[in-house]
């Protein structure tokens, strides 16, 4: 049986996936959460309507990749093991099928220096990690390279990534990382946008030192 903090924490992970898909940035179950437990995750269960969810539905995943719940865990559960593995700072992940960071996804493209806010990323662009078939080890590979030194990345022909400290400010880089992706369709209506200097993004993240979304 789940105690008060157990609960508590599974409930957020479940409020964060009804967050995602009222936010625009996800539609139906496509998307998938975790949050760090121990030397494992917490991780919402495989193809769940998120307004079905309870707190007993979400599943821990210990560092071997072993199972524990009365239901199946997303079939990413490798990709976000993997991530909070190679990245400790990690303590939330976001996964989901934006509109427009898929579709520049899918067009294997990463989203480059088009505006000073792609620095809430980690760095001067977000990439795109090359395709992997869902759930296996080989998209775990290509997205923890793609997330090295940064906080997101688009997963081509599949969708976006964004990690966090919290699961608030996992939801909130995601949101950002989709407004970016918006503007850079946008831009590409109009021609070959005209870039940041990687000088430029360098006085940028002096400034961001500590912006973001704060709990």
């Amino acid at each position: 049986m789940l105690n008060k903090s157990a609960i508590k924490t599974r409930r957020s992970i479940i409020d964060a996936c009804l967050k995602m898909n009222e936010l625009g940035i996800n539609q139906g179950t496509s998307g998938n959460i975790s949050v760090r437990e121990g030397a494992g995750i917490l991780i919402t269960p495989a193809s769940m309507p998120y307004d079905a969810m309870q707190p007993e539905d979400i599943v821990f995943v210990d560092q071997d990749g072993t199972a524990d719940g009365r239901l199946r865990p997303s079939s990413e559960w490798r990709l976000h093991l993997g991530i909070m593995k190679a990245k400790p700072e990690v303590q939330a992940i976001a996964h989901a099928h934006p509109t427009y960071g898929t579709t520049i996804a899918i067009m294997g493209l990463g989203i480059p220096p088009i505006h000073y806010m792609i620095a809430v990323a980690g760095g001067s662009d977000i990439r795109c990690a090359p395709y992997a078939t869902f759930g296996s080890e080989e998209l775990s590979a290509n997205a923890i390279a793609a997330l090295q030194e940064r906080k997101a990345c688009l997963l081509a022909h599949h969708g976006v990534i964004a990690t966090g400290t919290s699961l608030a400010d996992a939801l909130w880089l995601a949101v950002e990382v989709e407004t970016l992706a918006r503007q850079y369709h946008g831009a590409l209506q109009l021609g070959q946008p005209p870039l940041l200097s990687e000088e430029e993004i360098r006085t940028v993240l002096s400034r961001m030192a500590n912006y973001g979304y704060k709990d």
